[in-house]
């Protein structure tokens, strides 16, 4: 069976207006039948002193659903874990070409962009500082360089409803053990919260972002 290969096409891509250069870059990742413009929306309730780019998922989901996708998904019981390494794989290459050697960069994904910016931070962990998954979950599964994530430790933000019906319970439950072996783990469980995110949750993200830009900051002036 030939290996299937995608890739990200840079000129979808929105970007928060004004220079970029020497600012940290978070890239937000949307969800299963959505596009890059919506979770661009939520750029006015980021931190400033950022850059943000909202990409566009490779994969095109099966008539009727609209928008894009990261990766196939058979039914609500069934998540490829090597469509999301593909994925995932799809958004480092787009990320040396856009983001060059030297930005920090955190990722922010909803669902399936969640999936996928966790196994980015898996498959590279020296190039992603930070993430923030939203109604989303760790595929299963090892990964060469999940040793190197439990030692370094990256921040990562999990948030999800208690009512989130979408995700099904297994990789809820795999996850709640896998992030807190392999990072920095903050997070909440919003009550009454469907698939979705909520104004608790916005402000609970500004927080950690601003912990990592802030960090970024530092580190550079360290530099």
């Amino acid at each position: 069976m030939a290996l299937v290969t995608v890739s990200i096409d840079s000129s979808a891509t929105l970007w928060s207006p004004g220079p970029r250069e020497d600012k940290p870059l978070l890239v937000l990742l949307h969800g299963y039948g959505a596009d890059e413009n919506d979770l661009f929306g939520l750029v006015p309730y980021l931190p400033e002193g950022i850059a943000v780019a909202a990409v566009a998922a490779p994969l095109t989901p099966p008539w009727p659903m609209p928008g894009r996708s990261w990766y196939a998904i058979d039914s609500l019981d069934t998540r490829d874990a090597a469509g999301i390494t593909t994925a995932a794989e799809a958004l480092l290459a787009w990320l040396e070409g856009a983001a060059g050697a030297s930005a920090s960069v955190a990722l922010l994904g909803f669902s399936q962009g969640a999936a996928v910016s966790l196994q980015a931070l898996r498959l590279a962990p020296e190039r992603i500082d930070a993430v923030v998954a939203l109604s989303g979950y760790a595929a299963a599964g090892e990964l060469p360089l999940d040793a190197t994530l439990r030692e370094s430790r990256p921040p990562v933000f999990w948030g999800r409803g208690s009512h989130d019906d979408v995700i099904p319970d297994a990789l809820v439950a795999h996850t709640a053990q896998w992030l807190p072996d392999h990072s920095e783990l903050s997070g909440r469980v919003y009550p009454g919260l469907t698939h979705s995110i909520s104004e608790q949750e916005l402000a609970d993200v500004g927080v950690f972002l601003t912990k990592w830009r802030d960090a970024a900051a530092a580190e550079g002036d360290a530099g």
